[in-house]
């Protein structure tokens, strides 16, 4: 038997809506890490790009476990004195989106791919988003609709469609 080389005629990119109320914020990004390299599929290469698009909804309600309300998110521009030091519990208020983003990044390869791969990660504070109101009209896309809780059960259209009225 042959090893087996996806094609680019092979590659496809699937859209997974992910519910981010009171999942902790480990677990949700490495399930999204994983979707978005695309390891869920049995034809998994890490060199190809076949990853899939990920919707986070909810990035406002996410839990964070432990003490990190009380720790620091640092990033650094690059210049002498830009260290920038922003606390969990204000970018809870301010930028829920860059708490996951960098959650996720973290989770990614460090190479050329993984920019790709998260340039398909779109996270959203509120649960009406136009996005998603937009994929779930579409026939054109193919959704899969996976949520995160606690109980960990699947999602199904008619429950994103409660999230938009």
């Amino acid at each position: 038997m042959k090893t087996f080389t996806p094609k680019p005629a092979d590659l496809s990119h699937e859209w997974y809506v992910i519910d981010a109320t009171d999942v902790v914020l480990g677990r949700l990004a490495s399930q999204t890490a994983n979707l978005l390299r695309g390891k869920n599929k049995p034809s998994f290469a890490p060199y190809a790009d076949q990853g899939n698009h990920v919707i986070i909804i909810n990035a406002d309600k996410i839990a964070l476990s432990g003490n990190k309300l009380g720790k620091n998110l640092y990033q650094h521009s690059g210049f002498p004195g830009g260290l920038r030091a922003d606390s969990y519990a204000e970018l809870l208020k301010k930028d829920p989106a860059r708490i996951i983003r960098t959650a996720v990044k973290g989770m990614l390869p460090k190479n050329r791919l993984a920019k790709v791969q998260l340039n398909r990660l779109h996270v959203y504070t509120g649960s009406a988003c136009s996005i998603v109101a937009i994929l779930l009209s579409a026939s054109a896309f193919f959704l899969r609709s996976l949520a995160t809780t606690a109980s960990g059960a699947l999602a199904t259209k008619r429950s994103l469609l409660s999230f938009l009225s």
